[in-house]
């Protein structure tokens, strides 16, 4: 079995070494990222996460053991992507601050004609945070290719008060859920099943 991780996220990647998939191929799908407007962050995440998993699995070929995900960040109910620019990762941090808010990864496995998909939410609360910490985070970098402009596993964990839930799901990979999927693949990773 030829396991792919349909992603290019150095995170994802390092997640799937953690829980002891070692060896596995990587491709990263270019799929059509535009949803319906009335999608609730858990819809979008789910259809996102099939998506990329299917555009993969026509590169894999028939033996592939696909693995795709798809993370957003919500507050309120309203999905934050990546920021554009500064400025934008500026308000979206300015919101969050003193703020809880939902983290939401899709996540599918595919082989063949079966495909499972599931989501992870975890609630995150923000400390409070003083505007030229914002712009001090921002000129880091760090902000700009994330989800709700923010990443746990770096300084951004700086600003974070309180977690509820699957902190892996808000570094883009739920792994308790993943592992789950895995084992009704025939994949158990505590018992070495796997390639």
């Amino acid at each position: 079995m030829n396991i792919v991780l349909a992603s290019n996220s150095p995170r994802r990647k390092e997640l799937l070494g953690r829980i002891g998939i070692e060896e596995f191929e990587i491709i990263s799908p270019n799929v059509d990222e535009s949803v319906e407007d009335n999608l609730s962050p858990a819809e979008i995440v789910e259809q996102l996460s099939l998506r990329k998993a299917q555009a993969a699995a026509k590169k894999a070929g028939p033996d592939g053991l696909i693995i795709a995900a798809d993370t957003v960040v919500a507050l309120d109910g309203s999905v934050l992507g990546k920021p554009h620019d500064e400025a934008d990762a500026f308000a979206m941090l300015s919101a969050l601050s003193g703020r809880e808010h939902h983290v939401y990864t899709g996540v599918t496995v595919l082989r063949g004609e079966e495909a499972v998909t599931q989501h992870e939410e975890t609630a995150v609360t923000f400390r409070d945070i003083a505007p030229e910490e914002i712009w001090g985070y921002i000129a880091t970098g760090e902000p700009m290719d994330k989800a709700g402009a923010y990443g746990i596993q770096e300084r951004g964990a700086l600003l974070v008060s309180g977690i509820h839930g699957d902190y892996f799901n808000v570094m883009g990979l739920p792994v308790f859920r993943l592992g789950r999927i895995l084992s009704g693949f025939g994949v158990d990773l505590l018992l070495g099943d796997h390639p």
